[in-house]
């Protein structure tokens, strides 16, 4: 479908566009609020600074595509192929991709604030300076994603679920997990998270659920883990915390 087709039947109130091929298509800027685009090809399409908010991109190829600056908020990417796309300063608030594939993607500065990741593949992803902090209403889910290889320097990452993820090789340098005093709202869950080999240093993880967390070979220098609960945790040393 050619692009001024597309946004004419949009204007009209046409909505549904499942397994449309965009591949490479200029939609800069575009507004397609509340579109279904499930199963669509975008792959290498340039889609920044568009407005797609809320619309159903399920099962959508997007590889390769630049989506840097582009508001997404409540998009459902669910199983979505998303390999090596630009998501640099997207706002992906309370986003779903779920089992989405999301290795070698760019995340800088992308705003994923009650956002679903849960069983997503983000290996070698780079989410430096990403927010993954709770929204108003939920936590950011990250429960069994694969984060094998991410670099996750400077994320803040406070109040999110990484129950049973895998953190194997992360770069997590100086990241916020930490929950201040002042909020206790939701405690970070690291509880059965794989850490093997993971770059903690100079993090705050100060009351993180570490239960049965394994930190084998990590780098915790000048890590914060004031009041973390690290019962029956791999330590770096191999030694299981009691």
């Amino acid at each position: 479908m050619k692009i001024d087709e597309l946004l004419r039947q949009y204007a009209a109130a046409e909505r549904n566009f499942a397994n449309v091929d965009l591949t490479a298509v200029n939609l800069r800027e575009a507004n397609l609020v509340g579109a279904n685009l499930s199963g669509a090809n975008l792959s290498k399409a340039d889609l920044r600074e568009a407005r797609l908010g809320q619309v159903n991109l399920t099962h959508a190829n997007l590889s390769g595509a630049n989506l840097s600056e582009t508001i997404l908020w409540g998009t459902d990417f669910s199983e979505a192929n998303l390999r090596q796309v630009e998501l640099r300063e997207a706002d992906l608030s309370s986003a779903k991709l779920i089992q989405a594939d999301l290795e070698e993607t760019t995340l800088t500065k992308a705003c994923l604030r009650g956002a679903n990741l849960s069983r997503a593949n983000l290996s070698q992803a780079i989410l430096f300076e990403a927010d993954l902090r709770p929204s108003s209403d939920q936590q950011t889910d990250l429960g069994y994603a694969n984060l094998i290889g991410a670099n996750l320097s400077y994320a803040n990452l406070s109040g999110a679920l990484l129950h049973g993820a895998k953190l194997d090789g992360a770069k997590l340098c100086r990241a916020n997990l930490g929950v201040r005093s002042s909020d206790q709202s939701y405690q970070t869950d690291l509880s059965e998270a794989s850490l093997q080999g993971v770059d903690l240093s100079f993090a705050d993880l100060s009351g993180v659920n570490l239960c049965k967390a394994n930190l084998r070979n990590a780098d915790l220098t000048q890590t914060n883990l004031k009041n973390a609960s690290l019962q029956g945790a791999i330590m770096p040393d191999g030694s299981i915390h009691e």
